[in-house]
């Protein structure tokens, strides 16, 4: 029996379709990488945006976490994922492309911005909800925690290097151009995720299908009734809360206050992103030595603890340095705790419902 199953088990972890599908997922985190530097630099440096315009800027990226997460789950569910994703991605690019269109022509303003930040949002959930759930028709149950792991590195060296690169371009051709590189990351994983072919299970027919509304209220009674998930989610909620928060002033702080350039910034969120690497390297090693459950309490734990140093900084190389380690840091076991995370809710979910591999519906996005 061992020996029937192990080479299918090993054409999974390699199938090109898996290959395809972290490429995607590497392209359009590589050039969100360099919109992260992008942004907050055409806004606050090039148009110069007030601390209430920036707040804004960061409340509106965030919304559709609250708003489209849970109905984006379901609506997965119901649908095919690969047209979802290629749709999300050209979304994503033609919302993007937008920004250098106005800024060549001399009309770009913060409102503009807004409007991006709250399509961009949308479009990485719905890509998001219906990559997580793609993910177990490609890998076997139980080399989910090994393909997550290596998901999430090559996820972190695409983030460090779109960082880096994002930081060359702003300095090399300026904010606005530099987020053309976005838009062809979208494109390209679009591209990417069209190549893919394996089959998904068919949805369920549209005439014996429940409401949307009746499979988002079965994923939360499925969440208040499972406390492990519960108890996760519920922490993970509170942190994300506290971080938004923050993140808001964040970049503002960096590049005002503390007069950082947008290059050492880029430099910076590289370096975040080596730890974030090493975080998913080592996740299925930390939580064998230590377990699951720990490996996301220290996640949790060091996020917070690693904004002290933010608190004390003043401007100067030695505090860049010290906030470019307390952000790797803060990555390396956020990285961590993510993999643990995702396994975990796979895990609880396939435990109670055994006769399928996909989670209740509404509980994957919730989780992430």
């Amino acid at each position: 029996m061992t020996t029937s199953t192990q080479p299918a088990k090993v054409r999974k972890r390699v199938s090109p379709d898996l290959r395809r599908l972290v490429g995607s997922e590497c392209a359009s985190l590589s050039g969100s990488a360099v919109s992260t530097v992008a942004l907050p630099t055409l806004a606050v440096l090039d148009l110069g945006a007030s601390t209430t315009q920036i707040a804004l800027l960061a409340f509106l990226g965030q919304l559709p976490n609250a708003i489209v997460a849970l109905p984006a789950g379901a609506f997965s569910d119901r649908h095919a994922k690969r047209p979802l994703m290629i749709a999300a991605d050209l979304t994503a690019a033609a919302a993007l492309v937008t920004i250098p269109a106005a800024a060549f022509a001399g009309v770009l303003g913060i409102g503009q911005l807004y409007a991006v930040a709250v399509v961009l949002g949308i479009a990485k959930i719905v890509h998001s909800s219906a990559s997580i759930s793609y993910l177990p028709v490609l890998v076997e149950a139980d080399l989910l925690q090994h393909a997550n792991s290596r998901l999430g590195a090559a996820s972190s060296v695409a983030d460090s290097a779109g960082s880096n690169v994002g930081a060359a371009l702003v300095g090399a051709v300026g904010a606005a151009r530099s987020i053309l590189a976005d838009v062809l990351s979208y494109l390209v994983s679009a591209f990417l995720v069209w190549r893919i072919r394996t089959p998904e299970p068919a949805a369920a027919p549209a005439e014996g299908r429940r409401s949307l509304a009746r499979d988002i209220g079965e994923g939360l009674r499925y969440v208040a009734g499972q406390p492990t998930i519960r108890t996760v989610i519920a922490a993970l909620s509170t942190l994300s809360f506290g971080l938004a928060i923050m993140n808001t002033y964040w970049v503002y702080h960096l590049l005002t206050s503390l007069r950082m350039s947008p290059s050492a910034f880029g430099v910076m969120m590289g370096v975040g992103g080596a730890g974030s690497l090493a975080g998913a390297l080592l996740a299925p090693r930390i939580a064998s030595r230590i377990g699951i459950g720990p490996t996301i309490i220290i996640g949790f734990a060091v996020s917070p603890l690693a904004q002290i140093p933010l608190l004390l900084a003043g401007p100067g190389l030695t505090w860049q340095i010290v906030l470019a380690a307390a952000l790797a840091a803060q990555l390396f076991w956020a990285t961590a705790s993510g993999t643990s995370q995702r396994s975990l809710s796979w895990g609880t979910s396939v435990l109670s419902h055994h006769s399928s591999l996909e989670p209740v519906k509404g509980v994957r996005v919730a989780l992430y």
